[in-house]
């Protein structure tokens, strides 16, 4: 049966996440959030540091020792950081302000892209991230590209923040969000954007359900090819 990689990229607090593993179950895909990857090598840095600053050319040297891996299925993941389960600490606000700024150094980048494409190796694979369509994988035959106005992806934010026990004000996501965006879209390396060949949704003033819908339209459209 054809398997194809299916790459959804776009700004924070778009619904990826949510997307992806909501196509990965209805196709039998793996999924992989690649956020949550760079999340759990902020998470490392932050505790390298007494006092949670991040000395990068000490990550840098202690890349080799991180092992980042998922387990369950993926409306129910849990990622693991050197074998301690991390899917919650790595959503917290103080790894929220730094994940930008730790996804934007070169060598994290190279690190993750080639866990990233050994785990796309075999096809039949959701990604979801920031440049999976356009530098993780170039070569992909389904490619989505999500974005949203910044006060309803700050709204969404927080609201998950607080369902997770992050109490945030509305006004410091808004703030981190605008700052996110700033350093995703202008990075040097591998800057947030639009693959020419991916497929743009605003979400913001649709359902997740219509959003999914349109999502699993283009990919049956790609399996019939």
């Amino acid at each position: 049966m054809k398997k194809l990689i299916i790459t959804i990229d776009g700004h924070a607090a778009t619904g990826k996440s949510t997307q992806a593993k909501r196509l990965a179950k209805k196709l039998g895909y793996v999924y992989v959030d690649t956020g949550a990857m760079y999340r759990a090598i902020t998470l490392f840095a932050y505790q390298q540091e007494p006092i949670g600053e991040i000395d990068y050319n000490l990550l840098q040297q202690s890349l080799d020792q991180i092992q980042i891996h998922f387990e369950g299925k993926a409306d129910a993941q849990q990622i693991f950081l050197n074998g301690t389960e991390v899917t919650t600490a790595i959503r917290k606000p103080e790894i929220n302000n730094l994940v930008s700024q730790v996804a934007a150094k070169e060598p994290i980048r190279f690190f993750l892209k080639k866990l990233q494409r050994e785990l796309g190796a075999n096809k039949g694979i959701v990604m979801d991230g920031r440049d999976i369509g356009t530098v993780v994988f170039p070569e992909a035959a389904c490619k989505f590209f999500l974005t949203a106005n910044v006060s309803v992806r700050a709204q969404r934010r927080y609201e998950e923040q607080l369902a997770q026990g992050h109490e945030e004000s509305l006004e410091a996501v808004l703030t981190n969000l605008k700052s996110r965006d700033a350093l995703d879209e202008t990075r040097s390396v591998a800057p947030l954007k639009k693959a020419a060949d991916a497929i743009e949704i605003d979400v913001s003033d649709q359902t997740i359900e219509e959003v999914f819908e349109r999502l699993y339209a283009q990919v049956l459209e790609k399996l019939a090819l």
